[in-house]
């Protein structure tokens, strides 16, 4: 079914050219039904990459999904053109005043500095505690999931002896959960990351629940048990390119890097990287929106004020 996005954003063309069902936002207007309020909080500094990634695995749900797009305004993307960041973002203080069915909050490259000593972190902590009474489910990726553990929970990050780097085997705790129904015993999901979350400190918060787990990686999913919260360690949105231009950038830098494991075939930075991953990102965005947004919110979507989640 549709995503709603405007034409002129560049996702429109990207995805309409691998036959990806998008809905320009005058013919949405001519359907009588309500669709999918869906927020963005795009850290990621490609946010046309990043946008591209997301939209293409929100595309997969039984109704029009409507989508805005969030820049912070404590900080201003380097990576992205201020023409575009213009035309097609708003600030949180433009849309604080809305409800949204769902939430997303994407990873950012500053997972090696404390949180308090990132320049947006203020705003981004306003942000998670406006979607408490504004968003009935709220997905976090990599750092954004780290961010909310730590902000919501006061889970720790712990720095990595080195970059976990790479796309990993992932299994399911619960065969029967909803975000993770579907999944095959064995899955594959890509990390990017210099800092990790333990296990131990999640057990110890009443109401979190570890979904999937990696042995290279660690844990990989958390939910809160009515699924009002998703957290995601790894980037099961990332495109077949998006590690190794990741590592060529760090090559570039002059920075002590690995090849991504399980990557590149035979490890060879020259070869086409291998996609494992994209059915199961299809599988869990997919199950994030039908079963933990669609099928859960409100259809006045103003009741989610009275649906407080903490």
């Amino acid at each position: 079914m549709p995503i709603k996005i405007p034409v002129e954003l560049p996702a429109f063309k990207v995805l309409s050219s691998e036959n990806i069902f998008v809905m320009n936002m005058e013919r949405a207007k001519t359907q009588d039904i309500r669709p999918l309020k869906i927020a963005i909080v795009n850290l990621m500094p490609k946010k046309i990459q990043a946008e591209n990634e997301l939209l293409r695995y929100l595309s997969n749900t039984p109704i029009q999904v409507e989508v805005k797009l969030i820049q912070t305004k404590s900080y201003t993307s380097q990576n992205t053109s201020l023409l575009h960041l213009k035309k097609f973002y708003n600030y949180f203080d433009d849309i604080k005043g809305e409800k949204f069915d769902g939430l997303i909050i994407t990873g950012a490259p500053v997972e090696q500095m404390n949180f308090d000593e990132v320049l947006y972190w203020d705003e981004l902590k306003e942000i998670m505690e406006w979607s408490k009474e504004n968003v009935f489910s709220t997905l976090h990726i990599c750092w954004g999931a780290q961010a909310a553990l730590y902000y919501h929970y006061g889970i720790e990050k712990y720095p990595l002896k080195e970059k976990m780097f790479g796309v990993f085997p992932h299994w399911v705790n619960n065969p029967n959960a909803d975000i993770t129904r579907g999944l095959d015993d064995i899955f594959y999901a890509p990390h990017s990351r210099h800092t990790e979350v333990k296990r131990e400190d999640i057990e110890k918060v009443e109401g979190l629940e570890i979904l999937s787990e990696s042995e290279d990686a660690g844990v990989f999913i958390v939910a809160t048990k009515e699924r009002r919260q998703i957290f995601i360690t790894g980037h099961l949105e990332y495109d077949r390119n998006t590690l190794r231009d990741e590592y060529l950038r760090d090559i570039e830098k002059g920075l002590k890097i690995n090849v991504p494991k399980n990557y590149f075939p035979n490890d060879n930075s020259d070869c086409t990287p291998m996609v494992r991953w994209r059915g199961s990102a299809n599988i869990v965005f997919g199950n994030w929106l039908n079963y933990c947004v669609y099928q859960n919110t409100p259809f006045n979507i103003n009741d989610i004020k009275n649906m407080t989640l903490i």
